[in-house]
């Protein structure tokens, strides 16, 4: 007999003021790039836009997203902001992250996802995504999508219908955002081409300065950076995270950058505009007056630091810093003048600023930088958020789910009332008689752990604030025991129907887990038979089962 299975949950939604940015390059930024051609004219870009401020901390993405990723006129019934998230069109709004993942759109594992360069939070590369949609994205590469395996409208994951470096899973982006990305990869490239690529994440890459991308990647992104061209959302973006980073998106500017480069007009010589050129007049090309130096928030007893890059053009004698307004006892300088021999240079200068809150609450302030033969100071601003040292609660992981012969899912419980900003999961390999460990940062309570080859186990930490809770209980994961899970285990699966799915399965499944997807387990059903019907309301849910070597992800319209 069909039953009929009903869960009800709520779906909250906030938002956050939006800022109108309009784009503006400073005089001299991309002056060392003028005459430059190929191999020289990458070598150049990247030597501009490398040497930036790091934003505070993974922890506080967040914080900067509502300023780089919300609708600029589109708020919820509160007021809120929506975010703009460019792989799911489900209304997400600002007042939380929950349901949204900091997604490195160049994925992460491609570089091995070390947090020592400044490539893990570089705004440039990093988007709010849906958390269900950025599971499935996984970390495949760009792609024509031939049969999909996933698609709810604006991300497709499937097999490739065209070259894809030899992977059998590639990610499509919506029409709309092709050339975004495709931009976002051109500028990663650039940036980052002395990072390592891992040999088994390489699709799209050569290990090399230039040209760094495979020929098939560089058709691929050349055919989308044509099709969509820059958006005023990608003007206002990149006028956003300069303000924050103090570096910029060159593909975003000059969009013929990448013709130079990969396309059209290699081996041709890039000549800047006349009118992009520095006057000679004494110029201050980062930073710049508005920027804003954001330390996000920081526990009470703690200190956020930043280092500040300065680089400019014709400047005389020495730059005087001075912290002023407000707030000023809690932010302090390691320079309070800079030579500007240092600061002309095509490396520029760096300085380090440093937030101590001695009080529970926002705080604010101002540098003002003079001299240099500057007409006027030039102010940036200054921020940090002070709350209580968090209390956090040990983790308790759970057995793994899904294992297969090169990976499985790490699954923990999330405590419900305690606020998280991501987990850290301690991977520890045994193999040939030696330990070797690893940790891999988790949005939600679970995370797919590829390159299983060996006996393993892992623990689990929540992290709020730069704070790690104590570690999990060990979860031991055997190769021994994969025939066993593998073999003679029933397949669950669904059709969509009107309010939910139908499930299809051939012997009866058991302990059918829905999650939320935010990851919170929202029902576990003890029995599903064949033709059971599920009830959901609007959303996007993640459904597993012990006996799955993989959840499914459904959006209920």
């Amino acid at each position: 007999m069909t039953k009929r299975l009903r869960l009800t949950t709520f779906l909250a939604v906030a938002c956050a003021a939006v800022v109108e940015l309009s784009a503006s390059i400073p005089a001299g930024y991309y002056k060392s790039i003028d005459g430059k051609t190929d191999a020289d004219l990458k070598a150049a870009l990247k030597s501009i836009i490398y040497n930036h401020t790091e934003v505070s901390s993974y922890s506080n993405l967040p914080q900067y997203f509502k300023t780089t990723d919300v609708y600029p006129n589109e708020t919820n019934s509160s007021g809120y902001a929506r975010w703009w998230d460019m792989y799911s069109d489900i209304p997400l709004y600002t007042n939380t992250f929950s349901g949204l993942n900091r997604e490195h759109s160049f994925p992460k594992s491609w570089w091995g996802g070390g947090t020592n360069t400044p490539a893990y939070t570089d705004l440039n590369h990093l988007y709010p995504a849906e958390a269900a949609a950025n599971q499935a994205k996984s970390n495949y590469p760009l792609g024509v999508v031939g049969n999909a395996t996933f698609d709810n409208g604006i991300s497709k994951v499937g097999t490739p219908s065209s070259s894809s470096g030899g992977a059998t899973k590639v990610f499509e982006p919506a029409d709309e955002y092709k050339g975004d990305f495709a931009r976002t990869y051109f500028y990663f490239v650039t940036c980052y081409s002395n990072l390592t690529w891992a040999s088994n994440y390489s699709w799209m890459l050569q290990q090399n300065a230039y040209p760094t991308l495979a020929a098939w990647a560089q058709t691929l992104l050349l055919q989308w950076h044509r099709a969509d061209p820059v958006s005023q959302k990608e003007l206002d973006r990149n006028e956003a995270v300069y303000k924050f980073q103090n570096n910029r998106n060159p593909f975003i500017d000059y969009p013929e950058l990448a013709e130079y480069i990969w396309g059209n007009k290699k081996g041709e010589t890039f000549h800047l505009n006349t009118s992009d050129e520095p006057t000679g007049e004494p110029t201050l090309i980062t930073p710049t007056q508005g920027m804003a130096l954001d330390f996000g928030q920081v526990a009470l007893g703690k200190s956020g630091t930043a280092q500040l890059h300065f680089r400019g053009t014709d400047l005389t004698g020495s730059l005087e810093l001075t912290i002023s307004r407000y707030d000023k006892e809690m932010f302090s300088l390691s320079d309070v003048t800079i030579n500007t021999t240092y600061v002309n240079s095509d490396e520029g200068y760096w300085t380090t600023i440093t937030y101590t809150p001695t009080a529970i609450g926002e705080h604010t302030s101002k540098l003002f930088i003079t001299d240099g033969g500057l007409s006027g100071s030039i102010g940036v601003d200054l921020r940090g958020e002070c709350l209580p040292v968090p209390t956090l609660s040990t983790i308790t992981a759970l057995p793994a789910t899904n294992i297969t012969e090169d990976s499985y899912q790490a699954n923990w419980e999330v405590p419900s009332d305690e606020t998280i900003d991501y987990y850290v999961v301690t991977r520890t390999r045994y193999i040939n008689g030696a330990t070797t460990t690893e940790e891999l940062v988790a949005e939600d309570n679970y995370l797919v752990i590829d390159e299983f080859t060996s006996n393993e186990s892992y623990t689990v930490q929540s992290v709020r604030l730069d704070y790690r809770s104590d570690p999990s209980n060990v979860i031991m994961v055997e190769k021994a025991g994969i025939d066993g899970v593998l073999s003679d285990q029933p397949a669950l699966g669904y059709r969509m129907t009107e309010g939910g799915i139908v499930f299809r399965c051939a012997q009866t499944v058991y302990n059918v887990a829905v999650y939320d997807v935010s990851g919170r387990l929202i029902r576990v059903i003890p029995i599903v038979n064949d033709y059971d019907i599920l009830e959901l309301p609007y959303g996007a849910y993640i459904i597993s089962a012990p006996s799955q070597r993989a959840p499914f992800r459904i959006l209920v319209k």
